[in-house]
């Protein structure tokens, strides 16, 4: 009997005690105190010197996509070079470019120097090699430079990068899309001219003098 009773007054105490920490009034530490020193953590990297998430080299073009045979041998003729800058003056002349193939890859190379008066020692060049050519279009890896007297103080402006000279229609023309003088934002309008080579026609054999 009096283990019983002892029994209930302990279950009893326990649920006052249980009761009264309930009623403790919140603190503004919850669910403890700040410690009295912060953990100490390993610090980063330094934020100068870091290198570009992009890889550091371009991969290198192995093989010229051909995604359209007849566009393909239409540029194979390309020849000649126009630049719109002085396409419009008195006596302005074409370029030469050259359209080659190295193994499985196409080169492109060539250059355009301006006759204009006053004008003399103004050029500008393409020189890369084919990604893709598609039907109206031709992507050429490389760069394409303006040296213009009067800009840049005769520094050559360029755009390089994948470049897209693009063709409409029955043109026979490519357009360099990004053809903005990178220094003085004018359009350029250099293009990649086909010019069909002339065919050399046999010279029928002379009959022979008796």
């Amino acid at each position: 009997m009096n283990r019983l009773l002892v029994l209930v007054l302990v279950l009893l105490a326990g649920g006052a005690a249980a009761q009264q920490q309930q009623q403790q009034p919140s603190t503004p530490y919850y669910p403890a105190p700040p410690p009295a020193q912060a953990p100490t953590v390993q610090q980063g990297q330094p934020t100068t010197g870091l290198s570009s998430p992009l890889p550091a080299n371009v991969p290198k073009i192995d093989r010229t996509e051909i995604a359209s045979d007849a566009e393909a041998q239409l540029f194979a003729d390309a020849r000649k070079i126009s630049w719109g800058r002085y396409a419009k003056v008195k006596g302005a002349k074409y370029g030469d470019v050259s359209v080659t193939r190295q193994g499985n890859v196409w080169v492109v190379k060539g250059r355009i120097d301006s006759v204009a008066p006053g004008s003399e020692g103004d050029w500008a060049s393409v020189d890369g090699v084919v990604e893709k050519i598609a039907p109206g279009l031709v992507q050429i890896r490389g760069e394409v430079a303006f040296r213009v007297a009067k800009v840049e103080k005769g520094t050559a402006c360029k755009v390089a990068g994948v470049l897209n000279f693009k063709r409409s229609g029955k043109s026979q023309v490519w357009r360099l899309a990004e053809g903005d003088n990178p220094c003085d934002g004018m359009r350029e309008g250099f293009d990649l001219v086909h010019e069909k080579p002339v065919e050399k026609k046999p010279v029928p054999a002379q009959p022979k003098r008796s």
